[in-house]
């Protein structure tokens, strides 16, 4: 053997065998129940996944099932839409605040229209809130007592409020604004020839307000320039993400 090999192997020798090769794998006794236990544990999850799939994923959406409404003999659309409108959940009791002698508003949509009426005052706009949070039950009385006083149809009523169940102020996200210097346009498409109007224009999306029935709507709501939402937060996207859909959609 030559020197160089005798000293490489000498070189080699000098390092402990654990250094130079990993140690044989030891047997775990419990290996096979490990995997059993595995194996249950994937059939299990994977067994809820296919019972409450749809449940969780509509919870996650936070798309409320359609409601059938008495008195109006049409059913809901393949979309959920009845009359034009989408459903809505309530707002839970505990997500309102009061803003003003009785209007509430979900606590998000009401930080935000805070700081929008703000602005608007400093710029000398008398922006003024009308109508916010409206139960399923108080949506009914507006929807059918009115359809009744006007004697409307259901159909003919939807063009301007929506069924219970389908209003989007039911959320709290939704406001009706005004001119506090034009009253007489409140709630009227002449509220588009306001400063105040304009002003929302050029300013509510810095708020996160959008106007949700815009003139040629693709929901086939009448035009309700007064009428805005709020979309400023993760759950109010995803609940009104089914308007959002069908509005992106070309005619």
């Amino acid at each position: 053997m030559s020197r160089a090999a005798s000293a490489r192997r000498q070189q080699r020798d000098d390092i402990p065998v654990a250094r130079r090769s990993r140690p044989a794998p030891r047997r775990s006794r419990g290996r096979g129940l490990g995997l059993l236990l595995a194996c249950l544990v994937v059939c299990g999850v994977s067994g809820a996944v296919v019972l409450m799939g749809p449940q969780l994923m509509a919870r996650l959406n936070r798309t409320p099932p359609a409601p059938v409404v008495p008195g109006i003999p049409e059913p809901p659309a393949a979309d959920g839409r009845l009359l034009g409108h989408f459903p809505y959940e309530q707002v839970r009791p505990d997500e309102l605040i009061v803003v003003e002698p009785g209007i509430q508003l979900h606590v998000d949509a009401a930080e935000a229209l805070d700081g929008m009426l703000r602005a608007a005052a400093a710029e000398g706009i008398d922006l003024r809130l009308l109508s916010g949070y409206r139960s399923h039950d108080l949506q009914e009385s507006i929807f059918f007592d009115v359809a009744s006083e006007r004697n409307q149809t259901a159909e003919e009523r939807a063009q301007v409020s929506a069924p219970p169940g389908y209003s989007e102020h039911s959320t709290g996200f939704a406001v009706d604004l005004g001119d506090g210097q034009a009253p007489e346009t409140h709630l009227s498409t002449d509220f588009e020839q306001t400063r105040t109007f304009r002003w929302l224009q050029d300013n509510a999306a810095r708020y996160h307000f959008v106007m949700s029935f815009p003139d040629g709507n693709s929901q086939g709501v009448s035009y309700e320039p007064w009428h805005w939402r709020f979309e400023g937060t993760a759950d109010a996207l995803r609940r009104f993400e089914a308007a959002r859909r069908l509005a992106r959609r070309p005619f």
